[in-house]
Formats: structure tokens, C-alpha cells, sequence
């Protein structure tokens, strides 16, 4: 190698995108304070255990409004349900299975830990009728309107 080659630091070398994902993941775990797993000999896998936000739809009909959370692995004893100064809050916690002698874990990608989703209630939810049911890994809380919010069909007189 010549000097001149030695001190250009746009030298060719060959790219190895693994090597950049490392030095990617290193960056990410110093950032978020958390080690990524490791898998076979030692290396590491570009997953992390991360805390979890299960998914949510709410939906809107002239009754109610229906929030489904889906929440599986869980007993409906791991979930609490509350409505609180005009709030609505989820929460729980999924725990990680334990690792039994004999099974190897070549991959983690279900997200594990505590979780809390709130949600503000619209105007016009009758919080003391709020009910909630658990099935299959699904959370339904049905929040019922107030009958003073229910939309009422006036009929308009053309003259």
C-alpha cells in the first residue's frame, strides 16, 4: 500500500451492511438504555424486548361508543379497566413466559411488560353505565351516551 492510499479516507473497501446494522443497534441501545437480545454464540439479534401498546379501535353509533383492545396472552384478571375524571384507562401486563431447560429461543418478537393506554371521553358518555367484558383475548368497554347527547330528529316545517 502506498501512503497516498493510506491517508485517503474514501479508500475502497468492501460494504458489509451487517456490520453497520451493529454499529446501528449499539447506537439505538445507548439511546433507549436497553440491550438488544442475543442470540446463538453470543450475536446479537436486531430485536429488543420493548414495552408493549396493544392495538385499539373505537367505533361510534348512536347508543354507544365501543373501545376493543386486543390483549392476548392476558386473563381478564391482568387487565384493569377504570374511568376517572373524564378519562378512560387501560392497563396491564403481559409477563414473559418462562424459559424451560432443554428449549432453545431463536427468536423474540412478541412484545412483552406493563402497558397503559388513556383515553379522554367525549362529551355526553354516561360514565356511570361504562361496562366492560373480556373474551378471548379481546376487552370491549362500552360506553354508553348520555340520553341528553343522543342525536334527535326534528322535523322542519317549509312554509
Amino acid at each position: 500500500m502506498n501512503t497516498l492510499s493510506a491517508l485517503n479516507p474514501f479508500r475502497s473497501t468492501a460494504w458489509d451492511p451487517f456490520r453497520d446494522l451493529g454499529t446501528f443497534e449499539n447506537r439505538l441501545e445507548k439511546f433507549f438504555g436497553r440491550p438488544f437480545l442475543t442470540g446463538n454464540g453470543g450475536e446479537k439479534e436486531a430485536m429488543t424486548v420493548a414495552q408493549w401498546s396493544p392495538a385499539v379501535d373505537i367505533t361510534e353509533d348512536e347508543k354507544e361508543y365501543l373501545v376493543k383492545a386486543e390483549l392476548p396472552d392476558l386473563k381478564k384478571e391482568e387487565v384493569k379497566v377504570t374511568v376517572e375524571k373524564g378519562e378512560l384507562t387501560i392497563s396491564g401486563e403481559r409477563k414473559f413466559e418462562k424459559e424451560e431447560k432443554g428449549k432453545k429461543y431463536h427468536r423474540i418478537e412478541r412484545s412483552y411488560g406493563s402497558f397503559v393506554r388513556s383515553f379522554t371521553l367525549p362529551e355526553g358518555v354516561n360514565a356511570e353505565k361504562v361496562a366492560a367484558e373480556f373474551k378471548n383475548g379481546m376487552l370491549e368497554v362500552h360506553l354508553p351516551k348520555d340520553e341528553k347527547a343522543k342525536p334527535k330528529a326534528v322535523e322542519v316545517k317549509v312554509q
